[in-house]
């Protein structure tokens, strides 16, 4: 049906042709590009012109031209033919052949992708069009995004208008001489971590346009750029520490630092950012006349990890519920989704050091000082990625990033980088852990160096020696300890790919809950046959 008609004069043939059918010339018969199977570039969008080198008089009258395009595997083909739209074509009946322009229409089941167009002009199966299936695909999806589109609409503008109530009824108690209405900033700080509100965002608590009112209290930290202070945030007209204030704390930059606070600002504003395991953030103000730029964030009253590990000697359980929540937590921003599944851009942290991890009061950690953070965006370019620069605290920093030779083509390298220096962390918790016996003074990683060694110091211990902390033999006689130090040494591995990620870390804190409670029953046994000893000396 589809093959060639051995009577199909080619092109050379057409004089004769005409002069055989005189009187017929009039009723000349269609012209069309008459190739079989042929391969092909096109790859099936936009135009494409056959590579088909012949072209023939079709054998009767009402055939019209037809081109196929098929890719199956690796092999895209086109054959070119003429037709009689009143027959079938490998099962299928021609569509819209009256057109001047041959418009491919895919047609399902035939074992491969499969394009077929046909059209009625000369030559007109020479020219492929793709584009009309594309469109009316768009098409479709925009219609049924519409109902989408309003409803997000409108829920927006509700959101809004419940705002702009809120702020005028705010205005109206100040104007009556009534203390300034914050139920909604105490809302905010209440850390309901199930919750996906969009609150995190920088000063949504008053728009830009009011400052809350703080009282500072006592520093409780300085680093590079900010110093930390404690504070009050005044909720009500009554000056009590159980119903007028909440503990906060403030994060204060100098104008010259305004690039760390504007980049914390925007790394913790991204709603996706919020986790149990990261610092609850609130607002952030610029204080114009102090000249000076303020992060508002929970306060944790236990302080950074490393002045906490310096004053206490921690459980097994507590060692636990540390390192399983520091992982989860990396593990959070290293993430391409959130919590609820939505898509979130990743974040390298590139500075992580115990110092710059809250203790909560549950005895779990939270990532804080996000000043070096990196956004691991896709259209980040490399050159964009290599003016970041050489960032971190020495000590901490991974044998790529002390070298400078951080792979910018791939942004898991920053995570990988990451991952190095929570090794460091998790080898500092477990140091202080009454599980492994004996337990010396706090010392941080490579504590045989000065206290602030510089990049050039590490170079020398951790890429010509391949240096790395100790982990005494000791330390493995606990099974669960045996775990971490292990996770510990494929973390801080040279080869960058070969660490793990902070999400199998986690994991493995995850999976080691079992001997957290074995733990649990048995230092119940040891209270109670202390209690029966007591008993008995009595």
């Amino acid at each position: 049906m589809r093959s060639r008609k051995s009577g199909s004069p080619s092109r050379g043939e057409r004089p004769k042709m005409r002069e055989k059918e005189g009187a017929d010339i009039m009723k000349i018969k269609r012209l069309c590009m008459f190739c079989d199977v042929e391969p092909t570039s096109c790859n099936g969008r936009g135009s494409c012109k056959v590579e088909c080198g012949i072209t023939s008089i079709c054998a009767h009258d009402d055939e019209v031209c037809v081109a196929v395009w098929r890719k199956k595997d690796d092999n895209v083909t086109f054959d070119t033919v003429c037709h009689n739209p009143a027959d079938k074509l490998y099962g299928l009946v021609l569509e819209d052949y009256n057109n001047s322009k041959c418009e491919m229409k895919e047609r399902q089941g035939m074992g491969s992708s499969f394009f077929i167009c046909s059209c009625s002009e000369d030559e007109c199966n020479r020219d492929i069009i793709f584009n009309s299936y594309v469109d009316s695909q768009v098409a479709v999806i925009l219609v049924s995004l519409v109902p989408l589109l309003v409803m997000a609409i409108l829920v927006i503008s509700s959101f809004y208008c419940y705002r702009v109530y809120l702020q005028r009824k705010a205005n109206a108690r100040r104007k009556k001489g009534g203390p300034p209405d914050f139920s909604d900033a105490r809302a905010i700080m209440v850390d309901d971590e199930g919750s996906d509100s969009s609150s995190t965002h920088a000063n949504n608590l008053n728009h830009n346009t009011e400052l809350l009112p703080i009282e500072l209290d006592v520093q409780v930290g300085k680093g590079r750029f900010a110093e930390v202070y404690k504070a009050k945030l005044k909720q009500g007209s009554t000056v009590s520490d159980e119903q007028g204030f909440e503990t906060v704390a403030v994060k204060i930059f100098s104008c010259e630092d305004y690039a760390s606070w504007k980049n914390e600002k925007d790394i913790f504003s991204d709603a996706d950012l919020r986790h149990e395991n990261v610092l609850h953030f609130l607002t952030a103000e610029e204080r114009k006349i102090q000249r000076q730029y303020w992060l508002i964030t929970a306060y944790q009253p236990r302080g950074n990890l490393q002045e906490y590990l310096i004053h206490h000697i921690v459980s097994w359980h507590e060692l636990w519920l540390l390192g399983g929540s520091l992982a989860g937590g990396l593990a959070h921003l290293h993430s391409h989704h959130s919590p609820y599944g939505r898509y979130k851009v990743p974040i390298a942290h590139r500075d992580i050091k115990s110092s710059n991890i809250l203790v909560k009061s549950d005895l779990t950690c939270c990532l804080c000082d996000f000043g070096l953070a990196l956004r691991l965006d896709n259209s980040l370019s490399v050159d964009e990625l290599a003016n970041s620069g050489q960032v971190g605290t020495a000590r901490y920093m991974a044998p790529e990033v002390l070298e400078s030779r951080i792979n910018l083509e791939n942004i898991e390298s920053f995570k990988q980088a990451d991952v190095y220096s929570m090794a460091l962390v998790l080898w500092e918790i477990i140091s202080r852990c009454s599980a492994i016996g004996e337990v010396k003074e706090y010392e941080p990683p490579f504590g045989n160096l000065r206290e602030h060694p510089c990049v050039e110091s590490m170079k020398d211990s951790v890429l010509r020696d391949r240096g790395r902390p100790e982990i005494p033999n000791s330390w493995i006689n606990h099974t669960g300890i045996q775990v971490v130090c292990s996770s510990i040494e494929d973390c801080w591995d040279h080869d960058p790919e070969a660490r793990l990620t902070a999400q199998c870390v986690a994991e493995r804190f995850d999976e080691m809950e079992y001997l957290d409670k074995l733990s649990d029953c048995s230092d119940s046994e040891e209270k109670i046959l202390e209690e029966i000893i007591v008993v008995d000396e009595k």
